[in-house]
């Protein structure tokens, strides 16, 4: 029997690599896509790239998704079966400084994939989306139900732009797509502009950690195995429209035509100013505190509702901010041969 064949982008990030190493696991051909570029450490990324590389039924092709021309040849050499699409220009700060990366990369790109995929039609394109979608919003928890049309950062905006465009080709093209808004995610071989990743170097190096909004901020921390589970449950579901979808009274997750949004979070948030123990705990060392506004672009709380993706998939988060934290301190000090 063929092993289905899926394409996932960003395969060298933070994401894409825990997932492409459980895809494989679990029976999957993986062809990884990256473009490696340097938003942050490339040896970060040629290290997680080298792990893929070691795993029988993955292959790696080294490429810019706002390359059109490259992205067709790929779609018609290969038949994919799933599509996931994880590259993107990620941070919601590095989007105040240098905006026309988001532009190029999350909406070009992704619309590069949409027409690939319009063309050659795999059984179901995912694509990341981001918590920060909510923006504005204050009802908690966050609801896949609730409109969110008030983004604070151009970065939130290129992830809501996403979801209007793969509603706009699911309704046109009949291409099944299921976007996934993602919570604060952490862990092992994690992004080194993310808290976790920060809070811990600062702390091992006696230099200050900078706690915005005066630590009055929670977050929907989500381990990266957790997420990965999730989008392994959900792949060969692809949505096949809302029977019950009305104009009248419209209903953002959903459509008529085979779209939907999923929330992946860990549905509890945690207090920074108790994150922040948890690390010192897991590090043995307590951190240098300098308080600080909250930042332009930033929300003060994120907390996940997850009850569709559980009604769908039967998911739910496993691992606790403790133990998750201790994972990811346990592979930093590993990693950089710290003792």
């Amino acid at each position: 029997m063929n092993q289905p064949l899926v394409l996932v982008t960003g395969a060298a990030g933070f994401i894409g690599f825990h997932l492409s190493k459980r895809l494989i696991e679990s029976g999957y051909q993986v062809l990884g896509l990256d473009n490696l570029n340097d938003y942050y450490d490339v040896a970060l990324k040629e290290s997680r790239l080298s792990i893929l590389q070691n795993l029988s039924g993955f292959r790696f092709e080294k490429l810019d998704l706002i390359k059109k021309e490259d992205i067709d040849l790929l779609f018609s050499n290969l038949k994919f079966d799933f599509v996931i699409n994880l590259a993107a220009q990620a941070g919601v700060r590095y989007s105040l400084t240098n905006p026309y990366a988001y532009l190029d990369s999350n909406l070009t790109g992704f619309l590069n994939i949409l027409e690939a995929c319009r063309h050659y039609k795999p059984k179901h394109l995912i694509y990341a989306s981001s918590s920060s979608v909510y923006g504005a919003n204050r009802k908690m928890p966050f609801s896949v139900h609730d409109n969110v049309d008030h983004p604070l950062a151009l970065y939130a905006a290129s992830k809501k732009a996403n979801e209007l465009m793969a509603h706009a080709y699911s309704n046109l093209y009949q291409l099944p797509t299921t976007g996934l808004r993602f919570f604060t995610v952490y862990g092992p071989y994690g992004r080194p502009d993310m808290a976790l990743f920060i809070f811990t170097k600062a702390i091992l190096e006696g230099t200050p950690i900078e706690i915005y909004n005066h630590g009055k901020m929670k977050r929907d921390f989500t381990y990266v195995d957790d997420i990965v589970e999730a989008i392994v449950r959900l792949i060969p579901k692809p949505p096949q429209g809302n029977k019950n979808w009305s104009g009248q009274s419209p209903d953002p997750a959903t459509s008529f035509a085979p779209y939907q949004i999923f929330n992946i979070g860990n549905n509890q948030p945690v207090d920074l100013s108790y994150f922040i123990e948890v690390i010192e705990k897991a590090l043995g060392k307590e951190a240098i505190k300098k308080l600080m506004p909250l930042q332009d672009g930033d929300v003060p709380e994120t907390y996940a509702d997850i009850s569709d993706l559980e009604q769908e998939v039967g998911f739910k988060p496993a691992t606790t901010i403790e133990a998750g934290v201790k994972k990811f301190v346990n592979w930093y000090k590993e990693y950089y041969k710290l003792k």
